[in-house]
């Protein structure tokens, strides 16, 4: 890839660290260079500053990074010892839930898995009507009690969640101010000791749900906010010491609403970043899809460990809430469903003799048993090395090349207690997570009455080009689009994402117009406030709107009034249930405002010169879908220029991923360096 020349522009290094390699990118107005390394499970830090340093060793550029410090804290139940503090009565609304069984038929459920459990909640002496009146005053004593026995429980975070707060948050508020001077903490999560490499201090950090989420249904709003209090100290203590790194870089990070964060806003509200990494994925691949014409597209972003994928229609998808190891978090974030398939997935053989892939990754450490880096278990990238789709012997990113004696090893602890000769087990491996992917596509397309005939399939990370073909076909996709950079596309979306600031805030019942729109000012003011440093292009407004009587919501634009918000409602409750109720009331349940501002760098506006078929030719044994071995095509992907075309079953090879076209398909190169991969028809 074209390596990027000093220029007096701006820079961005993007950094998307993944569960197996980190990905850097750095964007300039001379064009674009990459870095891939693996991952350093131990301090994610370690691989994100090498790549920062040998994409910019000058130290001029920005950094935007993609964390998973707040996922894997949520994955692996590693945060802070948190208490809950809730109105008194209501100390069992995380246990409690939504009354909810996780596995409705199962003859032994599952006990909810709670971040706090119930000795570490406690009541406070107040209440606050549905209406927002005080019911209750907060008793003048409470903060000193919560913060004795605070201490006395060993706490390191704070969570406070009151009775109908979002509608009058005098009480948490009180508590937040108290808390800080009885106990250090920051309310809010400690913004202020963002930069120290010891973000923490030994303070007890406070969140309240008044900032975190001050919307209405109490366990949601507790959720989110025991969360964003549970992940705190650790996401403090790891930006504290990247921002030191990095230094005198300056420093933001990606969020789930496909936006930048500065890095006191990413400590303050840590939960916001629990879907960094997907949305970078989807932002990156909207823009090259856009760029190359295509805007009705389906991102397939398949990685070391899970894969991502998300429908688009011209604009990135949002949802006003999602669910992390059965934890609901109400915060914007970008709409992507998630499975585990990835190149690092195991495979397995289950009690019944059926071959299993996934969840479980062999990660960055140890890694596929083919990398040689002392991974023993069979994984999805083994099989395409013994079925040839990852010629071994091929450098790869990070030095890599792979051993096909390695992968056999491993695949025939699988292949033979289940009888199968190696390609068997391969192909089988291969068919399954293929089907699990396929599961998710249709997930974010049929059953949302879209139909993927109509869309674009970019396929990008780094095993998602050896899939495309095959799920494109089982689709009925039309064409599969390959970024130029697939297995850095996560950190080009990060370098060109824009910083966005969010704010949402529930309503009283029946609010009339009056008070819908000076809402409205105060979150447009208060997102305004978050980007005064950037120049603003855009703020949208929505609301949250249901038939009354109904339990949830629909989110629909809102741009002049209640009646047009009606009447959007209504054609989104239409196209999504199949009716409307015409003559059913409408309420106003929450009101959303998002705001957008100019990205420092945006997509190349030239890409590199490259050759046009000057390789050698090359050709390897490939094994296909149907068992037939068959001499394939290798072509390096940095040959292949505007107009070329590569007609499978082909490898096209890149450091950073490979692409398989299957038989039946051909490969474009476009003027922009993607790749076109079309159906050939006869």
């Amino acid at each position: 890839m074209q390596q990027v020349t000093p220029d007096a522009g701006p820079r961005v290094v993007g950094v998307d660290v993944g569960g197996t390699f980190t990905d850097c990118v750095v964007v300039g107005s001379s064009g674009v260079s990459m870095v891939k390394l693996p991952s350093t499970p131990g301090d994610p830090s370690l691989a994100v500053v090498e790549g920062v340093r040998k994409l910019d060793p000058a130290e001029g550029a920005a950094v935007a990074h993609g964390t998973t410090v707040a996922t894997n804290a949520l994955l692996e139940r590693d945060g802070a010892r948190t208490v809950l503090v809730t109105t008194a009565g209501f100390e069992d609304v995380l246990a409690l839930g939504r009354g909810e069984r996780e596995d409705l038929y199962s003859l032994t459920p599952r006990t909810r898995r709670v971040l706090v459990p119930r000795e570490l909640c406690v009541g406070v002496a107040e209440r606050v009507g549905a209406d927002g009146a005080v019911v209750t005053p907060l008793a003048s004593d409470a903060p000193n009690e919560i913060a004795r026995w605070a201490l006395d429980v060993g706490a390191e975070a704070v969570a406070v969640c009151l009775l109908f707060s979002y509608l009058r948050p005098e009480h948490e508020r009180a508590l937040g101010v108290a808390l800080e001077e009885l106990l250090g903490a920051t309310p809010g999560g400690g913004a202020r000791s963002a930069a120290s490499p010891d973000a923490n201090n030994g303070k007890i950090r406070v969140s309240l749900s008044v900032d975190v989420l001050p919307e209405t249904r109490e366990y949601e709003r507790a959720s989110t906010t025991t969360v964003n209090a549970y992940v705190a100290p650790k996401m403090a203590s790891y930006i504290g010491r990247l921002q030191a790194a990095v230094s005198p870089r300056s420093l933001t990070v990606m969020a789930s609403h496909a936006g930048t964060l500065g890095p006191s806003e990413a400590v303050r509200l840590p939960v916001a970043t629990v879907l960094s990494g997907p949305a970078a994925g989807v932002t990156g691949a909207l823009a090259v899809a856009s760029r190359a014409g295509r805007e009705r597209v389906m991102t397939f972003d398949m990685g070391g460990t899970s894969t991502d994928v998300a429908l688009c229609e011209g604009s990135v998808p949002f949802t006003s809430a999602v669910v992390i190891d059965g934890l609901p978090i109400g915060r914007p974030a970008v709409d992507v469903h998630t499975v585990g398939a990835g190149g690092g997935s195991i495979v397995r053989a289950d009690e019944g003799g059926a071959l299993r892939v996934g969840p479980e990754s062999s990660g960055a450490v140890p890694g596929p048993a083919s990398y040689n880096r002392g991974g023993t278990a069979p994984t999805v990238t083994d099989a395409h090395v013994l079925l040839g789709r990852l010629p071994s012997g091929v450098p790869l990113a990070g030095g890599l090349r792979l051993d096909r004696e390695a992968a056999s090893a491993a695949m025939s602890r699988v292949a033979e207690p289940l009888g199968l000769s190696l390609q068997q087990a391969a192909l089988g491996a291969l068919a399954v997570a293929n089907a699990t992917m396929e599961r998710a596509l249709r997930r974010v397309s049929v059953e949302q009455g879209h139909d993927p005939r109509s869309f674009t399939l970019v396929a990008f990370g780094g095993a998602g080009p050896l899939h495309a073909c095959a799920l494109a076909d089982a689709l009925g996709v039309p064409e599969v689009l390959v970024p130029l950079t697939p297995g850095a596309l996560s950190a080009l979306g990060l370098a060109i994402a824009p910083p966005v600031a969010t704010a949402s805030r529930s309503v009283p019942l029946q609010a009339d117009e009056a008070i819908i729109e000076g809402l409205f000012g105060e979150l447009e003011r208060t997102v305004l406030g978050s980007l005064s440093s950037v120049a603003v292009t855009s703020i949208q407004r929505e609301a949250d709107l249901r038939y009354v009587g109904q339990s949830w919501e629909l989110t629909v634009p809102w741009s002049s009034g209640t009646l047009a918000a009606r009447r959007a409602f209504e054609e989104t409750h239409l196209r999504r249930y199949g009716y409307v109720r015409s003559a059913e009331p409408v309420e106003v349940v929450t009101l959303r405002v998002r705001a957008q501002g100019l990205s420092r760098v945006g997509l190349p506006e030239q890409m590199p010169a490259v050759g046009r078929s000057l390789w050698e030719v090359r050709y390897s044994k490939v094994v296909l879908s149907d068992g037939t071995e068959v001499d394939a095509q290798v072509v390096p992907r940095d040959r292949l220029g505007p107009g070329d075309m590569v007609t499978g079953p082909a490898v096209v090879i890149q450091p950073d991923t490979t692409t398989f076209v299957d038989r039946g398909w051909r490969a474009n190169a476009g003027e922009w360096g993607d790749m076109i991969l079309t159906r050939i028809v006869s």
